[in-house]
């Protein structure tokens, strides 16, 4: 079995940071690409930020020169850092990995979801 946990949601102040972490364990044979997905209540989940095995990586118009996205592919961690925030980035944060594991019939690729983390941003 393959889990993530996220971690670092919270409140904080317009114009204050917050860095969001996760951690996939289990059977892990590597992890293609992770992302920061966030969603409102009645909105859909919109991608905030990506990055691949490489390190290359993505984010939302909404967030670029303010939010950077990480990975460390030796510990299997993520990590969000959240600079200069504003109250439209309340939402759920949800960290996703693309996970190849290995089971008897080989390999078989995962998408795992955390169980989200709240981050409110007050004005």
């Amino acid at each position: 079995q393959v889990q993530l946990v996220e971690s670092g949601g919270g409140l904080v102040q317009a114009g204050g940071s917050l860095r969001l972490s996760c951690v996939v364990s289990g059977n892990i044979s590597s992890i293609s690409a992770m992302g920061w997905y966030r969603q409102v209540p009645g909105n859909k989940r919109e991608l905030v930020a990506g990055i691949n095995r490489s390190g290359k990586a993505k984010y939302a118009a909404s967030v670029m020169g303010r939010f950077a996205i990480s990975r460390d592919n030796a510990k299997n961690t993520g990590n969000l850092q959240m600079n200069s925030l504003k109250p439209e980035d309340t939402a759920v944060y949800y960290c996703n990995a693309l996970v190849a594991t290995l089971t008897v019939s080989g390999l078989s690729d995962l998408d795992i979801w955390g169980q989200g983390t709240l981050v409110t941003v007050s004005s």
